[in-house]
């Protein structure tokens, strides 16, 4: 809560540093000047919201919205973005299953995981930098499960033109309605973007902190005969019985960064011979990350198998360094062509070594890779055209990886895009080497697991008039996954989880997913629909997806009270097929593939009302209203079910003059 009473202090401070000019124009969505109003004496016009610019380290800028709109709704969480190919658990910052998933990953080495705790961890690619006229502030406020809030809260700035600042911090707090089932979290970030007055040198820094705490109940012991039978005793839910009380995981991370160019040459655009002139510029990036998983218990658990002691403090660590030095040479007419080496140093470990019969588990990764690599971009016409290759020339994690884009754009109606992805490297560090406090839960595959391979080839059409459609396949080698071994008897005796084992297939798997959006408008109201089908070609189950999810939205939007305000209303409906759903390990922190129990073939009814007030949007929403009347077989994971009926308010609002 500290940095939230530093964000809101600073505000005060610095809002009135930084004053925009009085200006008789506006710049428009694409830097041409457009005519501004004519000002009374002492009047200064507001800056446009176009000049209120967000972007990543991919330079893909957007501008401030402050829109309400039905996309606006389905972003409105803890995660802040849609969930349609999410299915999370009842207390929020909870795990969420996958409904639909995505190989294409952003980096071509390992990561720690623990990949269910992780989705709110931010990647370099995540954080957000800014360039504004006048101080904005975001304040984006939510109600939790039960004695908790959630509030992500965000100050930027520019010292000067050239230098922007920007504050941020997403914390939030839930008790949950089961027991034992309490999670929190926080994300704080400094970033920085820098441009020196004759534009030659750029800088972007960012610091991050990031952790979550969860407590682990190990999902209901009982469920088919509390949960599902909806017999009003239970529907109190701390009196439904749990696994265990007295486990934790706990995720923590730093990272500091830092990325910097220097142009050697710098084109002329006022010049007759722009078309022929050229940029060369030399640059530097650097990231230094700290991060560890950690799974404490009180006592030993036959949930989990045989322990060495009767307390558990399972924690791995990972310490990763990288650097990379670039050249990038741009042309109006041959493009941008950017070339770099990467030095990546890594050093996994555990502070221990076990020594068992059969062998000693090792109790560290550690190495240097090096990689080459280049992008290209050019815009011709219409088309816009983007590639990146790198290749690992020197270690043992890293591949190499190929990403390939067109677009093109007819009429400024319909937009086509094509792309492929093709990346090869090792599994993640916890498929690699694991040590824990419970016998079965060590491994050491690091010769014996081989580097896992991904292809996908994606096309999407998108218009206003018809809606956006997407056709994605995908081929994995050595699919790397985490399985039961357990028998049907152990299965039975709740031993499960005593005997999961990471293990990588041999055959290849092929995975088809096929999206299609549209809205509907009559008048005030509007339809919206998602429908996504899917499919799986594999000799063993070890990729389960639903066939069929779908979402639709049926919603009222009007201007009130003389137009003071405007709100939607609607009902969203969401449902996907039954299918074998993954299953949850909490020492692990990860889900895996079970062939014991389908799941899913239940309605969701979500009824909204949101407005707009100037720059504040208000949401409240019923959750899953029909909880109580369409049956209590409503599971987000095996033992784990979904959230009831509860109904949750909050907003989002922007201040900036």
């Amino acid at each position: 809560m500290r940095y939230i009473v530093l964000v809101i202090l600073l505000w005060g401070a610095i809002a009135g540093a930084q004053n925009p000019k009085p200006t008789k124009n506006n710049l428009g969505s694409k830097g041409e000047e457009n005519p501004g109003k004519l000002l009374k004496d002492g009047e200064e016009e507001k800056p446009s919201v176009q000049e209120y610019k967000i972007f990543t380290i991919k330079r893909d800028t957007t501008f401030l919205d402050t829109t309400l709109s039905i996309q606006k709704e389905y972003k409105y969480n803890y995660l802040r973005k849609d969930g349609f190919e999410l299915m999370p658990f009842a207390n929020i910052g909870k795990p969420s299953n996958r409904l639909g998933v995505d190989f294409d990953s952003e980096s071509m080495y390992p990561s720690l995981n623990s990949s269910a705790l992780t989705d709110n961890y931010w990647s370099i690619n995540q954080i957000k930098y800014y360039k504004v006229p006048t101080p904005l502030t975001e304040l984006m406020f939510k109600t939790t499960m039960a004695q908790g809030q959630l509030l992500d809260a965000m100050l930027t700035f520019n010292m000067s033109p050239q230098l922007n600042i920007s504050l941020g911090y997403k914390g939030f707090r839930s008790l949950g309605k089961y027991n034992y089932d309490q999670a929190s979290s926080g994300n704080f970030t400094v970033t920085s973007n820098y441009t020196s007055k004759n534009n030659r040198y750029l800088l972007l820094a960012h610091i991050a902190a990031q952790d979550v705490t969860y407590q682990e109940n190990g999902g209901l012991t009982d469920g088919d005969t509390q949960f599902e039978t909806g017999d009003d005793e239970f529907t109190t839910r701390d009196r439904l019985d749990v696994a265990f009380i007295d486990a934790e995981s706990i995720v923590l991370g730093k990272r500091y960064f830092l990325d910097q160019q220097y142009k050697l040459v710098k084109k002329n655009e006022d010049s007759i011979s722009s078309i022929i002139a050229t940029s060369i510029a030399v640059g530097h990036q650097f990231s230094y990350e700290t991060k560890f998983s950690k799974f404490n218990q009180d006592n030993q658990y036959d949930y989990f198998g045989d322990t060495f002691l009767d307390e558990t403090n399972d924690k791995a660590h990972l310490q990763t360094t990288y650097n990379q030095l670039n050249t990038t040479f741009s042309n109006k007419l041959l493009g941008r062509l950017k070339g770099y080496v990467g030095i990546y140093n890594y050093n996994y470990f555990f502070k221990s070594l076990l020594i068992t019969p059969t062998g000693t588990i090792d109790n560290q990764l550690r190495g240097t890779e090096i990689s080459l690599g280049a992008a290209y971009s050019k815009k011709i016409g219409e088309f816009n055209l983007k590639g990146e290759a790198a290749y690992n020339v020197s270690g043992d994690l890293g591949g190499s990886f190929l990403n390939a884009e067109a677009t093109y754009i007819y009429k400024d109606k319909h937009k086509f895009k094509a792309s492929l992805h093709n990346e090869s490297k090792m599994p993640n560090f916890n498929f690699l080497l694991y040590q824990s406090n419970y016998q079965n839960y060590n491994w050491q595959n690091t010769n014996s697991f081989d580097k896992q391979n991904v292809n996908s080839l994606n096309f999407q059409y998108s218009s206003k008039p018809y809606g956006t459609l997407s056709a994605k396949y995908t081929n994995i080698d050595k699919y790397t996954y985490f399985a039961s071994t357990a028998t049907e008897e152990q299965i039975n005796n709740g031993q499960e989880n005593a005997y999961i084992k990471p293990f990588q297939e041999s055959a290849s798997v092929g995975y088809l997913k096929i999206k299609y959006n549209k809205e509907f408008k009559f008048g005030r109201w509007a339809l919206d629909n998602t429908v996504m089908y899917q499919n799986v070609s594999q000799s063993n189950s070890v990729l389960n997806v639903p066939e069929f999810v779908t979402r639709n939205t049926l919603y009222f939007s009007k201007d009130v009270f003389k137009k003071a305000m405007f709100i939607q209303t609607g009902v969203t409906f969401k449902y996907f097929t039954a299918y074998n759903m993954n299953a949850y390990n909490p020492a692990l922190g990860e889900f895996y593939v079970q062939d014991q129990q389908k799941l899913g073939a239940y309605p969701m009814l979500d009824f909204f009302i949101n407005g707009k007030v100037k720059q504040t949007r208000i949401y409240l929403k019923a959750e899953h209203f029909n909880s109580s009347f369409t049956g209590y077989d409503f599971y987000s994971a095996p033992n784990y079910p979904y959230r009831d009926f509860v109904i949750r308010f909050g907003l989002v609002w922007n201040f900036f003059s």
